[in-house]
Order: structure tokens, then C-alpha cells, then sequence
């Protein structure tokens, strides 16, 4: 018997899938406890348009993500640090403080923990590489001055 699970079931599949069972796994289990319904054909139709609405959310978000990469590429941010002796930073120059430099200059809101940057210990220009999207990436230059 064909269903649709409703939720996850260990050993068949994930929620929204359709798998094929034995008759009383399905009227015995997986129907009394809700964890499925029959594969009619609303059942399929909804299932269909199911995955063509997470499939219109995905491109929806990677063209999001590409509108971003665009707006964020080539760009200069400047971030002002103190300094110690020798031209040295007291500390470092974060990735949190990246972030929130691209959010005050070019108003990009960017999460820190997917921005890829090495340690900023110094003054001087520095490449950070922002993962936006599953194969969506964009490079930034961080100045750090004084």
C-alpha cells in the first residue's frame, strides 16, 4: 500500500515522502497513531504542490542571496581599531566586528559565523569570504586602520 507520512517514521522515511508498505503496517500503525494517510489522489496533489512550493522558496532564497553577493563584492569596508606599540593591535579585529561595520556602511545584515576571515592582528587590507548560500559565496576587503 502506497502512503504519505505525515511525520517521520524510523525505518520508512521523512515527513512528506511517499513509500510503499505492507497493508496492516499501514490500517494497524502508521493510520491509528496519524502518522500517515493513504496515497489518494488529493493526497499526491498535495504532496505535489508541497514540493512545488519548497522548490519555489529555494530559488527564492538564492536569488536573495545572489542580489546580496552582488551588492557585497568588491567593496571596501574600513574598520578603526586602537593600536598598541609597533603598529600592533590591542587584541584582534573580530568577525562579529565585521559584521557590524557591513551593517552600519552598507546596511547588509550578515550573519558572523558564516564570514570566513583570517586572524586581523595588524593593520593592513584582509579578504573575508561570506558564505550567503550553498555555493553562493562574496569577497569583501577589510581595511583596518587606525
Amino acid at each position: 500500500m502506497k502512503v504519505v507520512l505525515l511525520q517521520d517514521v524510523k525505518g520508512k522515511g521523512k515527513k512528506g515522502e511517499l513509500c510503499s508498505v505492507s497493508d496492516g503496517y499501514a490500517r494497524n500503525f502508521l493510520f491509528p497513531k496519524k502518522l500517515a494517510v493513504e496515497a489518494d489522489s488529493a493526497a499526491l496533489s498535495e504532496l505535489k504542490s508541497r514540493e512545488a512550493a519548497a522548490a519555489h522558496h529555494k530559488k527564492e532564497e538564492i536569488a536573495a542571496a545572489e542580489k546580496t553577493a552582488a551588492a557585497l563584492n568588491g567593496k571596501t569596508i574600513t574598520v578603526s581599531a586602537k593600536a598598541g606599540a609597533g603598529g600592533r593591535l590591542f587584541g584582534s579585529v573580530t568577525s562579529k566586528e565585521i559584521a557590524e561595520a557591513v551593517k552600519s556602511s552598507l546596511g547588509i545584515e550578515i550573519d558572523r559565523k558564516k564570514m570566513n576571515v583570517a586572524d586581523i592582528k595588524n593593520f593592513g587590507e584582509y579578504t573575508a569570504e561570506i558564505k550567503l548560500y550553498q555555493g553562493v559565496t562574496a569577497k569583501l576587503t577589510v581595511k583596518v586602520s587606525e
